[in-house]
C-alpha cells in the first residue's frame, strides 16, 4: 500500500523559508546575487545571474540537519517559475563541501505546476563537475535541500514553492 506523501518543506509556515539561505557565485569571485524570503505561503527564490568574472550561478540551500527520507523514492513539489531551468540540489548528511546530487527541471513562466522527481534522477556532481564515482543519492543521509540557477542564464530570475514532499511507493502524478 502507497504510503501518502511526506512534508519535507511547507511553506504555509514562514519560518521554514528562514531555514534557507543563499549561496551564490560571489564565493568565487563572481557578481550573481540571490534572496530568499516567504511570501503568501510560499519560499520565494529572486535575483540576478551574472556571468561577469567567471560567474553564473545563483542558488539558496537549506540549514544542514537530517532530512528523514530513508525508505522514500522521490520528491514532489509544487511551484511557479519564470521559463528557467532550474536545479534541485540534495547533499547527504552535513557534508556543505562535498558532492551534490542534482535533478535539473524546467520552467514554464507564471504556470503552478506539481514536479515529481526520483532520486534516481538524481546526479552527482561537486563544484560543477559530474562525479559518477560518488554512486546514487541515499535518502536516508540527506542532510540538505537546495534550488540552483546556471547554465549560462545570465538575467533576473523568480522561482516560488509552495512546498517539498517525498513520496514511497506510487508515484504522484506530475502536472
Amino acid at each position: 500500500m502507497p504510503r501518502p506523501p511526506r512534508p519535507v518543506f511547507d511553506f504555509a509556515d514562514p519560518s521554514r523559508a528562514a531555514a534557507f539561505a543563499p549561496v551564490d557565485d560571489v564565493v568565487m569571485g563572481g557578481r550573481s546575487s540571490s534572496r530568499v524570503a516567504a511570501e503568501a505561503g510560499r519560499l520565494v527564490f529572486t535575483g540576478e545571474v551574472s556571468l561577469a568574472q567567471g560567474g553564473g550561478f545563483a542558488s539558496i540551500r537549506s540549514r544542514p540537519g537530517r532530512l528523514g527520507l530513508a525508505g522514500h523514492d522521490g520528491l514532489v513539489l509544487r511551484l511557479r517559475g519564470d521559463g528557467h531551468r532550474y536545479r534541485l540540489n540534495l547533499c547527504h548528511d552535513e557534508a556543505l563541501d562535498g558532492p551534490t546530487w542534482q535533478a535539473p527541471f524546467e520552467t514554464v513562466a507564471g504556470v503552478w505546476r506539481q514536479l515529481v522527481l526520483p532520486f534516481s534522477a538524481f546526479a552527482p556532481r561537486f563544484r560543477g563537475t559530474p562525479r559518477p564515482e560518488a554512486g546514487p543519492v541515499d535518502p536516508g543521509r540527506l542532510g540538505t535541500l537546495g534550488f540552483l540557477i546556471s547554465d549560462r542564464q545570465a538575467g533576473t530570475f523568480r522561482l516560488e514553492v509552495e512546498w517539498v514532499s517525498a513520496w514511497a511507493g506510487a508515484r504522484p502524478v506530475e502536472g
